[in-house]
């Protein structure tokens, strides 16, 4: 693990003035999004789209980084270099998503979910490595209610994360955390704090601190905690490097 290029990625993904693009959206995210203005939903559709968005003109001014879908990864931008490449040549650093959604947490309340992705990820983010990916992102989705989260619900996502993370460091790529709460039956963040995750009150110390505290264990160089663009808290909203 080099340490050094961890913390100098994380200082630059999160540089003053400068955002990250999540362009990681599913195939079928992007049908549903295709679909609304007629659009056939096929692979070089896909390509074309997101070309056209890492294109602009000076967007580099603005994009510290860009999260990508595994199968941007492995396209080609319009130069014909692979798209990772292109956003390095830019100055922007490349990143992906590597989490495989959420599931219902087995014998827990309903709505209580956990994040999948864990098995074989050392190998695919080894590849992704040598596609060019400098950072990853994974989203662990808290929802709160009457009585969840339980305890097993909040340590079987804090324990998710951390081991994601190290193994994000252990392949020397930046790992974001993005943990995402929401008010069970509402659908959306009412509010968010706390050194970059989202949490909800009454019950946000309980996750929070679990997630930092099996962070913490596995004794992590550089990690980037991510708060969405569906959430806003005064003056906490954005983007955080810790060490």
């Amino acid at each position: 693990m080099d340490k050094a290029l961890l913390s100098k990625t994380a200082a630059a993904m999160v540089a003053k003035g400068r955002g990250i693009l999540a362009a990681d959206e599913s195939s079928g995210t992007c049908e549903k999004r295709f679909k609304s203005v007629g659009v056939e939903c096929t692979e070089e559709n896909r390509r074309t789209y997101r070309n056209l968005l890492f294109s602009t003109s000076g967007v580099e001014q603005f994009l510290s980084g860009v999260i990508l879908f595994d199968e941007t990864a492995r396209q080609k931008a319009n130069d014909g270099s692979l798209i990772p490449e292109y956003l390095a040549k830019k100055g922007i650093i490349p990143g992906i998503k590597v989490d495989k959604g959420t599931v219902q947490l087995p014998l827990a309340a309903a709505g209580e979910l956990v994040t999948e992705g864990l098995d074989g990820l050392r190998e695919r983010l080894k590849e992704y490595r040598a596609l060019g990916a400098r950072f990853a992102k994974w989203r662990a989705v808290i929802r709160i209610g009457e009585t969840i989260p339980s305890p097993r619900c909040v340590s079987a996502n804090a324990h998710a994360l951390a081991r994601y993370a190290t193994l994000c460091q252990e392949q020397g790529l930046v790992p974001i955390a993005l943990l995402q709460a929401f008010e069970y039956g509402l659908g959306r963040p009412r509010t968010v704090g706390g050194d970059g995750v989202v949490w909800i009150a009454p019950r946000s110390d309980e996750v929070d601190g679990s997630s930092h505290r099996n962070l913490d264990l596995r004794v992590l160089e550089s990690i980037v905690e991510h708060l969405h663009d569906d959430v806003v808290t005064g003056d906490r909203c954005g983007l955080a490097a810790t060490t």
